[in-house]
C-alpha cells in the first residue's frame, strides 16, 4: 500500500498536457517500441506474437485504409479510440470496450510483496495464466516489452503484472491477473505496487487501462493511488471482407 510519509502528488499539469496518453499506442510505437513495430505510414501495429495492439497517427479515413491493409486474413487488430464508433473505413469492428485510464497520483511508494521477476522462460505459464483470466491482449513475446514480475504458490504461478506500453515519461502497468483459486490475497495489488515502485524509481509515471465497467477494480487502484484521466475505447477489429 502506499507509504503516507513518502507522498508526493504528481503535477496535474505534466499529466494533463500530455497529448500522447491520448494515442498510446501510437506513441508506444512510433518512439519506445519502434523495434517491435509493423508499419511506417498513417497506421502501425506492433508484431502479432509481441501483442494485438495498433494504432494510428489521427482518426482519418486513410490512417483506417492503411491499418485494414495491414491485417491479413483472420487477423485482429485492438485500436484505442478516443470515441465509440460502430465502423471504420476498411475494418470491422468485433466489439467494443469503453477503458478507464488511469495515472499515478499517490506518490513513492515502498512494495511490500516485490514478486518474482518473469523472463522468457517462464513466458508459456504466463500465457497460460493470462488466457485463463483474460486481462487483456497478450501473447508468447508480449513478456519483452517490460519488466514483469509474479507469485507463485508451489511452484506455480498464480499472480502477475507487467509493464506494456512505454512513453516519454510514461510507462503502463498491465497484464494484472490472478488464478482464480488465489484471489482474495491482495496479491495483485501487491504486484500493482511493486511495479509502480519500479517505475517511479526510473523517473516516469505509472498508468493503465482498466474495463469502465469493471468498478471494484476501479476502487482498488484508486485507493492504491491511480486517479481518472479519461475515457478511451477500445476497438477490436479486423480487416472488412472483400
Amino acid at each position: 500500500m502506499p507509504n503516507p510519509s513518502h507522498t508526493h502528488i504528481v503535477d496535474p499539469v505534466r499529466i494533463e498536457s500530455s497529448t500522447m496518453l491520448d494515442n498510446p499506442v501510437w506513441h508506444a510505437l512510433s518512439q519506445r517500441h519502434v523495434r517491435f513495430s509493423e508499419g511506417d505510414g498513417r497506421a502501425k501495429r506492433y508484431l502479432p506474437e509481441v501483442t494485438s495492439l495498433a494504432g494510428t497517427v489521427d482518426s482519418s479515413a486513410e490512417s483506417y485504409l492503411e491499418l485494414a491493409e495491414m491485417l491479413r486474413s483472420g487477423q485482429m487488430a485492438g485500436l484505442f479510440l478516443e470515441a465509440p464508433s460502430s465502423s471504420l473505413p476498411g475494418c470491422d469492428i468485433v466489439r467494443g470496450l469503453p477503458l478507464n485510464q488511469m495515472v499515478w497520483e499517490g506518490g513513492h511508494v515502498v512494495a511490500n510483496n516485490p514478486g518474482e521477476l518473469l523472463g522468457k522462460k517462464d513466458a508459456q505459464e504466463m500465457l497460460a495464466l493470462a488466457e485463463l483470466t483474460k486481462p487483456g491482449p497478450f501473447a508468447i513475446r508480449t513478456i519483452e516489452m517490460g519488466r514483469y514480475i509474479g507469485i507463485r504458490k508451489s511452484g506455480k504461478l498464480v499472480a502477475m503484472a507487467g509493464e506494456r506500453l512505454r512513453i516519454p515519461g510514461y510507462t503502463e502497468v498491465s497484464a494484472v491477473c490472478t488464478h482464480p483459486e488465489h484471489r482474495g490475497h491482495g496479491y495483485a495489488s501487491d504486484l500493482v505496487v511493486a511495479m509502480v515502485e519500479t517505475i517511479i524509481q526510473k523517473g516516469n509515471i505509472p498508468f493503465l487501462h482498466v474495463a469502465a465497467e469493471n468498478a471494484a477494480a476501479i476502487r482498488v487502484y484508486e485507493k492504491l493511488g491511480f486517479r481518472a484521466r479519461r475515457i478511451l475505447h477500445l476497438a477490436v477489429v479486423k480487416r472488412k471482407s472483400a
